[in-house]
């Protein structure tokens, strides 16, 4: 069934007809833009919020027969997987309802699944963190690792680009076997 935009148009609303049976339907424009306040500036850091599915989609992964397995195998038990369930919830409650407390509930929940991947990022005391690149970042190669090199078909475009005889390639150099 496809629809058509006719020209009589309402404030708020678009008329459509449809193709096999002829009858106007009215449909409503999208106006939320132009009357809800920016939820987004309201409650901070709402760019962690995912989409709805995919915390459905990990709720079903950690809870499928391979996960457990797998699971069982690295920890010796299963994994609780309800905060992918109660991160679902609340994501269609942000989405549905702008439901702030839900959106902050989830932000919660993704700033501590963050923090719990970054951990060993941040306890890492073997390695000194830089301030800054080192004084030397842009030198020139070895002169051997520039010799080996020259003859790479990346350096080869790279001379053609500072050239400006840069070409056109048409056939493809690829070749299956």
């Amino acid at each position: 069934m496809m629809a058509q935009a006719s020209e009589g148009n309402v404030k708020g609303q678009e008329k459509i007809e449809a193709d096999d049976n002829k009858k106007p339907v009215n449909v409503e424009k999208s106006t939320e833009a132009e009357h809800e306040p920016k939820l987004e500036a309201v409650v901070e850091d709402s760019w962690l919020i995912r989409d709805c599915e995919v915390y459905s989609d990990e709720y079903d992964e950690c809870t499928s027969i391979r996960a457990r397995f797998h699971q069982y195998f690295i920890y010796g038990e299963s994994l609780d997987c309800n905060q992918w369930k109660r991160d679902y919830d609340n994501c269609c409650k942000w989405v549905e309802n702008k439901d702030v407390k839900a959106g902050e509930a989830l932000i919660k929940s993704e700033q501590a699944r963050r923090m719990e991947r970054l951990r060993a990022h941040y306890r890492n005391d073997v390695w000194k963190k830089r301030d800054s690149p080192p004084e030397d970042w842009a030198a020139p190669l070895p002169e051997w690792m520039a010799k080996r090199d020259e003859n790479t078909y990346l350096a080869q475009k790279a001379r053609e680009i500072r050239e400006g005889t840069e070409t056109e390639e048409k056939d493809s150099s690829c070749s299956i076997m």
